[in-house]
This record gives C-alpha cells, structure tokens and sequence, in this order.
C-alpha cells in the first residue's frame, strides 16, 4: 500500500510538472487555429499518458515479456521525457517570476506599463521559446544517443612511451577492452561488428578490465561465441569488475550467488579468455618478460567493494620483468593505492567510468558529469613514469545508448622511451 500511495504521489508530480510546462507551450501557441491548438495538445499530453502507463507498467506489470529489453527502453523513456518537460517547467517559473516583479512594480509604481517590457516579442514568448529549446536539447541528444551512439565503436590508438622498454618488445600491441555489460545488448549485427574491429587490430595481447555482464552470467551464455572471435596470439585476459560478483541481486541462498560466479568464470573459459583473480602472469616475447597482474574489484569509493588484493596479486611475479601491465577495473585504484605502494606498475587499465555514456569530447577538450566523482575517468594519465589508461566501456548500462562519450576499443602500442 505505501509503494503504491508513493507510485500515484509521483506520477501526480509528474502530470503536474507536465501540465505547467504547457503553459510555454500555450504561450507560443496563441495566434494558432483553434483546431491546431486542440492537435497540439492533444500530442503534448498523449505523451503524459504514456509516461504515467510506463510507470505502472514498470512498476506493477512484466515488461520484460513484452520484449527483451522492454524494463530498460520504458525507463528511458520516462526519464527522457521527464526531463525535457522538468527543463521547460524551470523556464515557466523564471517567467512567473519575472511577471511577478513586474506585477509588483506596475502596483506600487507610477511608470507605465509600456515602459516596463515593450519588446516586440515579449518576454514571457522568449522565455517560452528558450525553454522549449533547452528542454529539446537532452530529448533529442538522449534518443541520437540510443539510435546512433549505442554502438558507434571508436578504435582509440595510444603510443605509449615505456622507459627502458626492450627493443624486443617496440610495438607490441595491446588491444584494452572493458565495460562489456553484456545484459544490455539489444543490437546483434552492431555488436559483431565491433567485434570484427577487434579482430582487424590484429593485437598482439588482449586485456578486458571488467564488468562483462550487469547482474547475472547467463547475460553473457548467448554472447559466448560472439566473443570468442576475440583472440590474440599471447592471449586473452581479465578480471572481474564490481558488476560481475551479483552483488545487485537478491539471491536466493550464498551458494547461488557463488553459483552465478563460477558459471560467467566457466563462460570465460569457454571463450578462452584467462581470468586474473589477484593473481598474476609472465608472458615471455622474444626472451624479454612482460607482467600481468590482475586484481578483483578495488575501489577508493565508499559504495563499491574492495575484493582486491595486490600483495596477493604481485606475489611471485618475477623480479625481471621488462614491463608490468596492472588490469584493476576501477580507476580509483591507481592513486589510492597503487602510486603509493606499488612503484613497478608501468601501465594500470581500467574502465568502470563509460564516461557516464554522456558528454563532450573535442579536440583538446572533454568533459562529462563522472569527472566530478572520478579525477581520472576516460583516457591517459601519468605520474613520474607509471601510466594508468581508463577505458570508457564497449557497453551501456541503464540509459541504452551514448552521446558524445561512444564505446570505445583501446590500441596501445608500446615503444621505448629513451
């Protein structure tokens, strides 16, 4: 009973801020034929009834037997038109606002009303008109994102500049993959064919950083000979990422849980990829060793667990190692522990981030909302001569669909830094 007082409190909300957002709307809409004006009403709020159907559907209905990713799609949906009308709602009230100074004014003051805003579009119409506009944007940018950005794979080519690298090992190539989040796939030719993009880097290595699935191994059983086309002739291997233990999931007992753990480490398997589970490596090229350690999921941040263990990890590795490759999957790792403790850790990869799907990227600049959560959230960092990467993911999660921070596929080509 108390969900549903809560639900239908919600969705009151929301048919309020969408019936208050119509207002900019109405304004804009004056000088239109009445028939016009019923249409356009008519269209503006057969989307707040498919938003308030959404919700209980979601809520008290199985979307997830009208189609596969039904559960994500209505979310989307909801959300997206949420926001857009939320936005406008904003620009409604700065009107209200304004027309209430100028009510004040107009009441306690003898300057004529003329005086006190004769634009040739008032203002009330300009704010409507912005409003519109920036509440459009996120629309419009949200749905390109899930139609075009989803799977609109970026190879992304690093040189990176090892100091006293072995010429044995000059352009050794290492493919990074991470971010898979299998569960949410919905476009099979799209994902083969970043498959086939990887497959064309001929990589040397290949590493995957974690978070393979969302919740549950059986996301990944049907994707399992896709991605064994994934291969390199010094092998594939990876680690798990906060996402794969089923830590977002009520099980039944512990031992399924642990159940659901051996089968994505069995579909791995299958695939032929090595997991790392705080153990390590030596992958000898042309005589010279190269390190791979792999670590569980360590996070500096307080909601994420910390599975890791790098004393574990490092045990054993050998003293003469020409280079030391570190895959932890959350990038708060590397300052928190790593540069502190861990000085012969050449090149750390992680992914976690996605960039938060969402952002700008332009020459020389980049920006996205994670970057206040994570220092280090896409790309290349340095300190001193360690070097940590951050994969922005090869998946999605939740919102089904990127903009302006597109999957990527990670090249880095090792050369000697003299």
């Amino acid at each position: 009973m108390n969900r549903l007082l809560v639900l239908l409190l919600f969705t009151a909300v929301v048919i309020l801020i969408d019936y208050y957002a119509f207002q900019a709307v109405k304004s804009l809409t004056t000088g239109f034929s009445v028939t016009s004006q019923k249409v356009l009403r008519l269209v503006y709020f057969s989307f707040t009834a498919l938003v308030v159907l959404a919700i209980f559907v979601y809520n008290f209905g199985d979307p997830d037997s009208l189609a596969r990713h039904a559960r994500t799609f209505i979310m989307s949906f909801i959300f997206i038109n949420v926001l857009g009308k939320l936005i406008l709602a904003l620009f409604v009230f700065i009107d209200d606002i304004v027309r209430a100074i100028r009510w004040v004014i107009m009441k306690f003051s003898s300057t004529p009303a003329n005086e006190l805003g004769g634009e040739p579009i008032s203002r009330s119409k300009f704010i409507a008109t912005t409003g519109i506009i920036v509440a459009a944007a996120p629309i419009i940018s949200m749905s390109w994102g899930i139609i075009s950005g989803a799977h609109d794979y970026r190879i992304r080519k690093i040189i990176l500049p090892v100091k006293g690298l072995s010429q044995k090992l000059q352009g050794f190539k290492i493919v990074q993959l991470s971010d898979i989040h299998a569960g949410s796939f919905w476009n099979k030719t799209a994902v083969k064919g970043g498959i086939e993009m990887i497959v064309k880097q001929k990589a040397d290595l290949i590493l995957f950083t974690g978070d393979l699935v969302n919740n549950k191994a059986s996301e990944m059983e049907e994707w399992a000979d896709v991605f064994s086309k994934v291969k390199a002739p010094y092998g594939v291997y990876s680690v798990l990422g906060n996402h794969d233990y089923g830590d977002y999931v009520r099980w039944n007992t512990n031992e399924e849980k642990k159940a659901n753990l051996e089968r994505l480490i069995a579909t791995q398997k299958f695939m032929g990829w090595q997991m790392l589970r705080n153990e390590n490596r030596s992958i000898e090229v042309d005589g010279e060793k190269i390190g791979l350690i792999g670590v569980e999921n360590w996070s500096a941040k307080g909601r994420f667990p910390k599975y890791g263990d790098l004393d574990t990890a490092t045990k054993g590795l050998p003293e003469d190692t020409n280079l030391n490759i570190l895959l932890s999957h959350d990038p708060s790792h590397w300052k928190e522990e790593i540069l502190a403790k861990y000085p012969k850790m050449n090149l750390t990869l992680s992914g976690h981030t996605h960039g938060m799907q969402f952002g700008v990227e332009i020459p020389g600049f980049k920006w996205s909302p994670v970057q206040y959560m994570y220092k280090e959230w896409a790309g290349l960092y340095k300190s001193a001569e360690q070097y940590l990467y951050v994969n922005r993911g090869f998946g999605y999660i939740g919102y089904p669909g990127r903009f302006g921070i597109l999957p990527e596929i990670t090249v880095i080509e090792l050369e000697n830094k003299s």
